[in-house]
């Protein structure tokens, strides 16, 4: 392996199979057992020969002796090993993807938000299901062949070689080059077109999750057909990968079917002599000429194992390079936030300028207050870097510049149990558990009981929804509320923003998916109600924001410009003397 993998990869390699926390005993003991099951196959061909040239003499019946019951032996213990070993090696494999991916998730919600906030959720997929699988694989299609093959390889040599030594020596020679060659000649092929295929297939789950949670909005936009034809590209590439892929593999499957033939032409050429000179008996030359063709079967398995070796490799850099970047961020300790002023905890922003980790600056210049009883509204043209404002308010995302202070400290940093206690973050995209009704709003939080809890999803708009439920709150519902309409969706992920303690609430898009008069008869039950809560909400719809304290109006003062807040002000003020807001204002009314 340290002749194919780069220093990297073994490092990354050795880390993330330390953490499948594989169990040695349970491997060694699949690899026995494929081992034996192989090896009873290689019997079953050596037996069966020795019986027909046996046989072919025509001698009495006790001559065969044994033979026929050893014929069915092998052949019914080859299944049962096989079976067996599946059953050791998978449930091997199973335990510790579960350990990794176990360890995965823990990592990753111990660390700073931006680690996962800066990936797409592409990458998160492929990382948490495709890479861990792929680490996992490794143990049943990488190391367990190649333990199982130099297992029945010395075994076989040696039994041929007690028959007729040189016969022997000349397969060991041909399993050796078979079982090294091959899987070099894969390994150093493959590289190229596994990395390209990971990469591809990342960006394509990227691209396929665009268009499956944002298709509404590309069409709307149209640009669905571009999006279409890049996901078809992606696939045309991803399969020309595929195809790169699996030529080295008949590369190494033309060495061991060329190893094997020489195995047999050796057999014959060294057991020929030895027949003609009496010094081995015929019935054995057709066991040492037919035992090869058995033999490589082990090594067959060897250049997919190679492959899987690069796969595997690639999958661990990329899970030891998120794991390494989750515990960098929590390395040193979380800093505490001061004491929540008396008056009550209070958010502030100072020509902050927004944007994701790697990309550009979204917005800039941008001043807001939101303590207990304020009421803010944002409003502004898809795609201008609302949502980005939010999640860099909830400390989720580092300001590019400027600065955010959470009672007087930035929340950037800050222990995340501290920030969640004074500010709830409800996004557009949140998420909804397969779960009970009741336990999905004490995600956020655990003491909500059940009174509370009906009268927090009435205060959603959810209580004739409620009382039509079959269980009540105890209906599970489908997994990321695939049993939900859009709307109730919404709803219940606002009722789960109610139920946190947090005294300031940021909510993104609360009135999405839901009809113009619910919508906006739900957005202003928010701004009037609860007025020891501070509320920060993100919207399209103009007209339920009279109770706003302020609106702040976003935009872009060019084409090429960063979106700035270009008018604040009540929705009074607008709609009396700002054209352009009066304008959208009437458009709604119209609708």
């Amino acid at each position: 392996m340290s002749t194919v993998l780069t220093p990297a990869e073994r490092r990354a390699l050795r880390r993330a199979v330390h953490l499948l926390e594989l169990d040695r005993a349970r491997f060694a003991l699949s690899a026995l057992i494929g081992t034996l099951g192989l090896a009873s196959a290689i019997a079953l061909s050596g037996t069966a020969a020795w019986l027909i040239a046996r046989a072919s003499r025509m001698p009495d019946l006790v001559a065969l002796g044994v033979a026929p019951v050893m014929v069915r032996l092998f052949g019914i213990s080859r299944a049962v090993l096989r079976y067996c070993e599946r059953l050791v090696s998978h449930d091997t494999a199973l335990r510790g993807m579960t350990a990794l991916r176990t360890r995965l998730y823990q990592t990753l919600a111990a660390s700073r938000a931006d680690v996962v906030a800066g990936l797409r959720r592409g990458d998160v997929l492929a990382r948490v299901g495709a890479d861990v699988d792929a680490v996992g694989d490794l143990v049943v299609r990488a190391w367990l062949p190649a333990a199982v093959a130099a297992g029945t390889g010395a075994l076989t040599a040696l039994a041929v070689g007690l028959i007729h030594p040189p016969a022997g020596l000349a397969l060991g020679a041909c399993l050796l080059l078979a079982g090294i060659a091959g899987p070099l000649v894969t390994i150093r092929s493959a590289r190229a077109a596994e990395l390209a295929r990971t990469e591809q297939a990342a960006d394509l789950s990227a691209t396929l999750l665009t268009a499956l949670e944002h298709g509404g909005e590309l069409n709307v936009a149209g640009r669905m057909p571009a999006v279409m034809k890049d996901l078809e590209d992606l696939e045309h590439r991803l399969a020309a990968a595929r195809d790169r892929a699996g030529r080295p593999a008949a590369a190494a499957a033309a060495i061991d079917a060329a190893a094997a033939g020489l195995a047999v032409l050796g057999g014959l050429l060294t057991g020929l002599p030895a027949v003609a000179s009496g010094a081995l008996d015929g019935v054995w030359l057709a066991v040492i000429v037919l035992v090869p063709l058995s033999a490589f079967e082990a090594t067959a398995a060897l250049g997919p194992a190679a492959v899987q070796l690069i796969a595997s490799a690639g999958a661990a850099v990329r899970i030891v390079e998120l794991t390494d970047r989750a515990e960098a961020s929590t390395a040193g300790p979380a800093r505490p936030l001061p004491p929540a002023p008396i008056g009550g905890s209070r958010l502030r922003a100072r020509g902050l300028a927004v944007g994701w980790p790697g990309g550009p600056i979204v917005a800039e210049g941008i001043d807001l207050d939101l303590g207990p009883g304020d009421r803010l509204a944002v409003v502004g043209p898809s795609g201008i870097g609302k949502t980005t404002l939010l999640l860099t308010l909830a400390g989720m995302l580092q300001p590019r510049a400027g600065e955010v202070t959470l009672d007087g400290v930035a929340p950037w940093g800050a222990a995340r149990d501290d920030v969640a206690g004074r500010v709830s973050l409800t996004a557009e995209d949140a998420h909804v558990f397969s779960t009970s009704v009741l336990e999905n709003l004490r995600v956020a939080r655990g003491s909500v009981s059940r009174p509370e809890a009906a009268a927090l999803l009435a205060r959603a708009g959810l209580g004739p929804w409620l009382d039509a439920l079959p269980e009540g709150l105890d209906t599970t519902v489908g997994p990321d509320a695939t049993t939900l309409s859009g709307g109730e969706r919404r709803r219940l992920l606002l009722a789960r923003a109610l139920a946190a303690p947090a005294p300031l609430m940021l909510l993104d898009e609360p009135g999405e998916h839901l009809d113009a008069p619910t919508a906006d008869r739900l957005v202003a039950d928010l701004l009037d109600a609860d007025a020891s809560r501070g509320v920060l909400l993100v919207t399209h719809r103009l007209s339920a924001l009279a109770g706003a304290d302020q609106v702040l109006v976003m935009g872009r003062p060019a084409p090429d410009r960063p979106a700035e807040v270009l008018r604040r002000a009540t929705h009074a003020a607008l709609a009396d003397h700002d054209d352009a807001y009066r304008w959208a204002l009437s458009q709604e009314d119209e609708q």
